[in-house]
């Protein structure tokens, strides 16, 4: 009881008992033991990477300060490009979800129209550089001149991908080729991405040149 009173009296004495603990050798060997660690990784580390700057340069042995700069660059390097891919990882992943998931055909009278009339829209939205839309109606003109064809069935409850599928049964390229334009109109319809005009100028080529491969009359009734 009277060692609390005196502890409890004398505060700079606790302290100094304390630090008097804490300077015995059992605990500056812990802390010595934790520096050892930290330090011989590190060097480690630089060892590892001097090595390979030696490798790379032919000889080029940094000294100490700049193989710690090179080091920390890399590592920051090395950092950004992880991020980077992740984010293209994810991207990736949001993009074949929405391609699994969303439907190009939005109703059954976008169904009823023919080729020619979503050329006309098309052409319509151009003029306004309402360039999604008119993404939007080149892609379903395609999809309807392949569903004429017989390449595909074409249905409102269908997403893109159910197309790749069918199409992969009969033509691989055809497929692929369809594939990235539907890509593409994912993209700029359902993934609100901008497409400027000249991007717009080369899809619309795209699409007038499967129209034109085997069906003439398409564009000139435009």
């Amino acid at each position: 009881m009277n060692d609390r009173v005196i502890a409890m009296e004398s505060p700079d004495k606790a302290r100094e008992e304390l630090e008097k603990i804490l300077s015995q050798q059992e605990y500056q060997v812990y802390y010595e033991s934790q520096d050892n660690f930290i330090q011989s990784w590190w060097k480690e580390i630089q060892q590892w990477f001097g090595e390979i700057i030696n490798t790379l340069f032919f000889g080029f042995e940094p000294s100490s300060g700049v193989g710690d700069t090179l080091l920390l660059t890399l590592i920051g390097i090395v950092v950004l490009l992880v991020l980077f891919a992740g984010f293209l990882i994810v991207r990736t992943i949001i993009r074949k979800r929405t391609f699994r998931e969303q439907k190009p055909f939005q109703s059954v009278g976008e169904m009823e129209w023919s080729v020619v009339q979503h050329l006309k829209e098309a052409k319509e939205q151009e003029n306004k550089q309402n360039y999604s839309l008119a993404t939007r109606h080149q892609f379903l003109a395609l999809l309807l001149h392949f569903h004429e064809r017989e390449w595909l069935t074409a249905h409102v409850w269908k997403t893109n991908w159910d197309y790749v599928t069918e199409l992969q049964k009969e033509n691989k390229e055809r497929a692929t080729a369809f594939y990235e334009l539907a890509q593409t109109f994912d993209e700029v319809f359902y993934g609100d991405r901008m497409i400027e005009h000249q991007e717009y100028v080369n899809y619309q080529k795209q699409i007038e040149k499967w129209l034109n491969d085997s069906r003439t009359d398409t564009i000139s009734e435009l």
